[in-house]
Formats: structure tokens, C-alpha cells, sequence
């Protein structure tokens, strides 16, 4: 289960950083970054927070709306032309750099969830599976998941029948069906392969 172990080894101000949307067919990747401070955050409320997949969406939107009452919080986001522009994973780094930026306050130190560090102004631990590890790194993903699922939910309302206030934008049987009848939209990531595959049969 998630704790304080880490943040309290490095010490001073410690952000954790995780990120959403790495796999979907269509939208931003949107990063978080999250500074507790431990003396803060009641038992219970620690108790419920855990990586974001694990929860359901009612757990999440309570959590978030709890975090951002005292919590240091900074989003980031990285766009569809950005993640064709740099890839998935230098778009995942830009986005969790501009989470750090947006942060009201510099940390000492970041634990970053994943394998790769981005460029911070701060040291930094990559950890992998990290949000099942830190507390500050699951809260980070629950706000960056909050997020994005959000940002989706507005996007679908200009472009309905792909479903994306459900499917936030990931691959679904709905999503593929609307990419055949209605095509392809500016927010979709045309170097994904489903998209190539949609692309390469238009006339």
C-alpha cells in the first residue's frame, strides 16, 4: 500500500509526479504533480488514495475534490500535435516538466512514476509502479486522471458519438465504429496506429 516512506527519506518539499492518457486514440496527455504536507492529510483520506486505475470514477472525483482543498497541486498537459510532434513518451516527460512549472511552490525533490526522469529543476527518482508506492505519486495520478477524463468529457460535447465522455478517449468498440462512420477529428493522434489504419482507407 501507498505511503509517506519515500518523501520522508529525501526530505524538504517532495513533489510526486504521474501522468494519464498515454494510451488513448485521441486527446492530450495530461500530467500531475503533488506536494502533501504529511501532517495535513487525515488517516482516512490516506487510506483511500491508491494508484487511479484501482478506483472507480466516484472514488477518484471524491478524492480530487478533497486533495485540491489542501494539497500543493500542478497540472500539465501535452497536445495532440505535441505527442505527434515529439511521441507518446517526449510528450508524457514535456507534459510532466510543465506539471513541476505549475506547481505554487519548487520542491526539493520529485518522484517521478515510470522508468524515465524528465527535465526538472529539481533532483529527481524515477519509480516504477510508483503510484502504488508513494502517496504523493498515487494522488498525483487520481488528479492527472480527474483531469484528463474531464478535459475529454468537454471535448466530446463538440464532437459527439465517439464517446469519449465515457471512454475518455481510449479505444472501444464505440470509438472504432464512430472513427469509420464519422472520421477522424484534430484531436485524434494520426500516428497511432487504429488512425494510420482509419487514414489509409480514406480516398
Amino acid at each position: 500500500m501507498a505511503d509517506f516512506k519515500l518523501e520522508k527519506q529525501n526530505g524538504g518539499i517532495v513533489a510526486g509526479i504521474d501522468e494519464a492518457g498515454r494510451g488513448p486514440w485521441a486527446g492530450p496527455v495530461v500530467a500531475a504533480a503533488v506536494i502533501f504536507d504529511p501532517k495535513r492529510i487525515t488517516l482516512d483520506l490516506a487510506n483511500q488514495i491508491d494508484d487511479s486505475k484501482k478506483l472507480s470514477k466516484a472514488k477518484r472525483e471524491h478524492i480530487f475534490n478533497q486533495l485540491i482543498s489542501f494539497a500543493s497541486i500542478g497540472i500539465g498537459a501535452a497536445c495532440t500535435e505535441e505527442i505527434e510532434t515529439l511521441n507518446i513518451l517526449g510528450a508524457t516527460l514535456k507534459a510532466m516538466q510543465r506539471s513541476i512549472y505549475a506547481l505554487p511552490v519548487e520542491p526539493d525533490f520529485a518522484l517521478v512514476d515510470g522508468n524515465r526522469i524528465p527535465n526538472l529543476p529539481c533532483a529527481a527518482q524515477a519509480i516504477i509502479k510508483g503510484d502504488n508506492i508513494s502517496l504523493s505519486v498515487a494522488a498525483a495520478s487520481i488528479i492527472a486522471k480527474v483531469t484528463r477524463d474531464r478535459i475529454m468529457a468537454k471535448l466530446s460535447l463538440r464532437y459527439p458519438g465517439y464517446g469519449w465522455e465515457r471512454n475518455s478517449g481510449y479505444g472501444t468498440r464505440q470509438h472504432s465504429k464512430a472513427l469509420e462512420e464519422i472520421g477522424v477529428t484534430p484531436h485524434h493522434r494520426k500516428k497511432f496506429k487504429p488512425i494510420i489504419n482509419i487514414l489509409s482507407r480514406e480516398p
